[in-house]
């Protein structure tokens, strides 16, 4: 991903609206729920079965400390590349994608404090309101990844 989008991709999730960069996209996918697997955190809703390859699958509410909410139809699953791996993760609906200009992208208030603030790029501002703009590549620690590639393997009984 570079150092600053020239694309995003905005998504819902509740009535705000988020944003990650275009190129970070690999796909967005009509919500099918995961296959859970034991052991893992609340917020990481199971796994993917996406082009032969196991995707873990964040329920983004969850990990953004949003409160949960049911699958609706215009839910989806969006999966970024995020280095050499897939994350799916589950927004509330795909909006649109936006052109960014250079400068356009602020990063985020003192307000944003806690684990949330680790997982955002900053804010644009919009004539039709916020966008928050997410860095995917932080959405999974390593230690979180390594923690659910034993799951998997477990899960599968390896």
């Amino acid at each position: 991903m570079s150092a600053s989008p020239s694309q995003l991709v905005t998504f819902r999730l509740g009535p705000d609206r988020f944003a990650a960069d275009i190129f970070a996209v690999e796909r967005v996918l009509r919500y099918t729920p995961p296959t859970p697997v034991p052991n893992l955190p609340e917020w990481l809703a199971g796994v993917l079965d996406y082009q032969s390859r196991v995707v873990p699958v964040l329920d983004l509410r969850a990990r953004l400390g949003l409160e949960r909410a049911a699958p609706r139809l215009e839910t989806r699953i969006i999966v970024f590349s995020v280095d050499d791996d897939w994350i799916g993760a589950v927004v509330d609906a795909v909006l649109e994608v936006v052109p960014l200009a250079a400068g356009e992208l602020s990063p985020p208030p003192p307000l944003f404090r806690g684990l949330a603030a680790d997982y955002l790029l900053g804010l644009v501002r919009r004539p039709d309101g916020l966008l928050i703009v997410l860095d995917v590549r932080r959405l999974l620690t390593a230690t979180e990844r390594l923690a659910l590639t034993r799951a998997e393997e477990a899960a599968r009984g390896g």
